[in-house]
């Protein structure tokens, strides 16, 4: 089992290699994203549960950096790759916060989730001081925490969080 030592890198044989988050965490972030599309295929903007122009898998901007707006569509090619442009920033935040060895389902655990909090949310976060303590059977809990939108709880965010809990835990998730 390779372990992320430090600033979420795994270290093996004195090498320094990143971790990129798995297909599993790519799975994950894609069934709770949802992807809407028009009838010629192409991924259309929405407004997400925060009321915010997204496309994609839950992008709210497009790989230029411009905004969202109502009304767009890309290609389904576009949104694949706007999301793997995306994940890169994910990783990144996960990376340099935590402090603490994660397990691959961890780490994908907790892009996951910043993905889609946002990387403010994860370093301003209990459950970030809760992990780099090293407690790491407090981390599903404090991920379930976070199932608001608007101020208002949503069934979808809760069912994403046991999911985000589960995966985090190295347990099937798919029934979710």
């Amino acid at each position: 089992m390779q372990f992320n030592i430090g600033v979420a890198k795994k270290q093996k044989l004195g090498e320094i290699i990143k971790m990129n988050i798995s297909q599993e965490g790519i799975a994950l972030i894609k069934k709770f994203e949802g992807c809407p599309v028009d009838e010629d295929g192409n991924a259309i903007s929405y407004r997400c549960a925060a009321n915010k122009k997204t496309i994609g898998y839950g992008s709210l901007k497009l790989k230029n950096g411009s905004p969202v707006k109502d009304n767009m569509s890309i290609t389904m090619q576009e949104a694949e790759e706007l999301l793997k442009h995306e994940l890169k920033t994910y990783e990144k935040y996960v990376s340099n916060y935590v402090d603490v060895p994660l397990e691959q389902n961890q780490f994908d655990a907790l892009v996951c989730w910043t993905f889609n909090v946002g990387g403010n949310a994860l370093a301003s976060s209990t459950l970030l001081k809760v992990l780099n303590n090293g407690v790491y059977e407090e981390v599903p809990h404090q991920l379930k925490r976070w199932n608001k939108a608007g101020g208002k709880v949503l069934e979808g965010l809760i069912r994403r969080r046991d999911a985000e809990a589960l995966l985090f835990e190295g347990k099937e998730w798919h029934h979710i």
